[in-house]
């Protein structure tokens, strides 16, 4: 029986593999295979196939679409993260980042072109069930996009104020609550008994990320470190300190564990949550910043 992980890889080497045929501009291709292998923890299509399971899995080929996508979505906000005139992240993952390896008008492309894959992959896994498409369609599109998606969370970065929650939301708990919503629509349930997990799941995963921007070095991140107080980014850990910014991560845990609806699925839910929490801010370094 393939594992959660194995189903993603897979799903996601498919998805590459029809964006390289013979002809394509091959420093293109490659800076995009780039941007998506290795990847991360890959939490976001783990949590999409987790909420299918807890819906069902009616359609697995869907389930396996809608985490690819999730995936190559949030790949390709990394790419554009990283540029010079964002983040100017030399290092993603522990290696070159996309700019870095090939140049910064081959990363924008190759970031335009994961946003597009994301899309075809999605509309290619529907086969089975062609009606179910239009709403993930459109949970990706609101999720990715204005007013309140990942595209609106970069561009909050550009203004003189945002409020920390509204940030944070867009920035990352968007794409953490189309994981979940996903994840149930992809199985033929309701996506909206799912989304506040989601969101509050995705604020703890920004939270923890400003606590280790700010406590941990760039050999431990895999990316260069304090970087939201060099640029001047809202982070929770310059709005309460390190302390509170830990604390706030603790209860936006609690709220996620909270609102898994109770089935069939939520005791392993609450698992990979938990699991996910001690993988974030292991025992370590929440000791050393409650010190």
């Amino acid at each position: 029986m393939q594992t959660a992980h194995d189903r993603i890889e897979q799903a996601l080497l498919a998805a590459l593999a029809r964006g390289e045929p013979r002809g394509a501009p091959p420093r293109l291709t490659a800076a995009v295979r780039h941007a998506v292998i290795p990847g991360g923890a890959r939490i976001r299509p783990h949590l999409c196939l987790a909420v299918s399971a807890a819906c069902g899995d009616s359609d697995p080929g869907l389930a396996d679409a809608s985490a690819a996508a999730i995936e190559l979505m949030h790949c390709a906000s990394l790419v554009h993260d990283d540029l010079p005139c964002f983040d100017d992240a030399a290092v993603r993952r522990g290696r070159a980042s996309v700019h870095t390896a090939y140049g910064e008008r081959c990363a924008v492309l190759a970031g335009d072109a994961l946003i597009v894959m994301a899309f075809e992959v999605l509309a290619a896994g529907a086969a089975r069930n062609p009606l179910r498409l239009p709403a993930l369609m459109a949970v990706l599109a609101q999720r990715t996009g204005l007013p309140n998606g990942i595209v609106a969370g970069q561009a909050w970065e550009c203004e003189p104020f945002v409020a920390l929650p509204d940030y944070q939301r867009a920035k990352t708990g968007s794409l953490f609550a189309a994981a979940t919503e996903m994840g149930a629509l992809s199985a033929g349930g309701q996506p909206d008994v799912w989304r506040r997990f989601g969101e509050w799941l995705g604020e703890a995963y920004q939270v923890a990320d400003d606590i280790r921007d700010a406590a941990c070095d760039a050999t431990e991140l895999g990316k260069p470190a304090d970087r939201d107080r060099t640029l001047g980014r809202p982070s929770a850990v310059a709005e309460l300190g390190l302390v509170g910014a830990l604390a706030h991560f603790e209860g936006l845990v609690d709220h996620a564990g909270q609102a898994v609806p109770d089935g069939p699925g939520s005791r392993n839910l609450r698992a990979l949550l938990h699991a996910e929490a001690q993988r974030l801010l292991p025992p370590r370094l929440r000791a050393q910043v409650a010190a």
